[in-house]
């Protein structure tokens, strides 16, 4: 797959990003780039190979899963810049 200057044109305007017209064929051709390692990256071979998370095997921390009534309102609305008969106030955004 070969892109030309009219479609980095087309990708930098989806992408909301302006670039100057003598700057498109440098743009095409970086996008070319990417493609083609791209495709290199599809020729190697990953089967049996395990999926992971890190490049270093570790265990995540996890908290208890315990059932509580919930948090004490209190203490947490007292950080709120208002708060109105329990809870967090915000200005109105729809009319």
């Amino acid at each position: 797959m070969s892109i030309d200057k009219d479609t980095a044109a087309r990708v930098a305007k989806l992408a909301r990003i302006r670039v100057e017209e003598d700057a498109l064929p440098d743009l095409a051709n970086e996008f070319n780039n990417i493609l083609t390692f791209i495709e290199q990256l599809s020729e190697v071979d990953v089967d049996g190979v395990e999926p992971m998370t890190s490049v270093t095997p570790m265990a995540l921390p996890r908290r208890a899963d315990v059932v509580t009534e919930g948090g004490d309102a209190g203490p947490v609305l007292s950080n709120a810049p208002d708060a109105r008969e329990g809870f967090f106030a915000v200005p109105k955004v729809v009319e």
